[in-house]
């Protein structure tokens, strides 16, 4: 068939095609039924004159107003449900918990590779205190002469508190971004990152127990430290995810591995960066305020924490009725 032949034959089917696609503007809500079935046949009609023309007219300007007839057409046939706040809604009430119960064992990898170094270096610093300067970190070093005097760093002015609480949010996402982002290295990273925060605020712990103020520095912790610790272990875990997909891609390739890995990844850290919201809030107003005493304090940080792996564990769920 010639060039000429075979656009007389289909040109009224595009023209159509084309009408109807200025008609709906990208949305086929518009449309009647009659309209929609008449999209759909004509999008498939028009797919396959595509292939023919690049077979036979690759090169002729019927083939590229083919091409981006077809693009139109299928990007209001197969486009995606609009961002709308009932599935960012139906996301936060089962798909993140449900999402963080299939990925627990990331969570608990990096839990652990913060925790355990934790421990080792709160132990050893309170044990033998000089060993603060090898294992803070050179910008820190100034933190271990406050200690010895007995005094804390985290007093915060009353007017500076809003400012710090907006401080305070984007740096705990920025790390939690960085554990997540450092997953590329095969997870490597990611481990570093944990055990280096784990390393810190161990080794401060121990410090100022040592120097008998530790109980003063947890009571500053603990009402945003059991969520913005849990978010920094899911951030690790997601980042754990990408290395465990490039490491052991399984029967896919590996690229494949990682793109399926990093969706849930991604998922799992924009559901808990949310979370790192609450945290810096109480850790802006609530952890630095000394007329707020030391029981309301703890009470926030276990309550908060019951309510968030309430919701992690419990959400989402279905639960099957008993039957009589």
């Amino acid at each position: 068939m010639r060039v000429d032949e075979f656009y007389q034959s289909r040109k009224n089917d595009w023209e159509v095609l084309s009408h109807l696609l200025d008609q709906c503007q990208n949305d086929m809500r518009g449309l009647s039924e009659t309209q929609v079935r008449d999209i759909s046949r004509l999008y498939r009609a028009a797919t396959s004159d595509l292939a023919l023309a690049k077979r036979d007219f690759p090169r002729n300007e019927i083939t590229v107003y083919l091409n981006q007839l077809v693009a139109r057409a299928h990007a209001v046939v197969y486009r995606s449900e609009p961002l709308a706040l009932k599935r960012i809604w139906r996301f936060a009430l089962t798909g993140f918990p449900r999402l963080f119960r299939e990925t627990w064992i990331f969570t608990l990898i990096a839990a652990v590779f913060f925790i355990l170094p934790g421990i080792a270096s709160g132990v050893a610093t309170y044990a033998k205190p000089e060993l603060a300067t090898a294992l803070l970190p050179p910008g820190a070093h100034r933190l271990i002469g406050i200690v010895e005097d007995k005094e804390l760093w985290i007093d915060i002015p009353v007017e500076e508190r809003p400012y710090t609480a907006s401080f305070i949010m984007r740096n705990n996402i920025q790390v939690s971004f960085v554990a997540f982002a450092s997953g590329l290295t095969a997870g490597l990273m990611t481990l570093w990152v944990l055990f280096f925060n784990g390393l810190l605020i161990g080794t401060l712990t121990g410090l100022t127990a040592f120097h008998g103020i530790g109980w003063e520095l947890w009571n500053f912790v603990i009402g945003h430290g059991v969520i913005e610790l849990s978010v920094i272990f899911m951030a690790g875990g997601s980042g754990l995810m990408l290395g465990w997909a490039i490491l052991r891609p399984g029967l896919m390739r590996r690229r494949d591995a990682l793109a399926q890995a990093a969706r849930k990844a991604v998922y799992l850290l924009l559901g808990a960066v949310p979370w790192l919201v609450v945290a810096g809030t109480i850790e802006g107003f609530i952890s630095p305020n000394e007329e707020i005493a030391s029981p309301i304090k703890w009470t926030v940080g276990i309550v908060s924490g019951i309510l968030l792996y309430g919701y992690l564990l419990l959400a989402g769920r279905e639960w099957k009725k008993k039957r009589n």
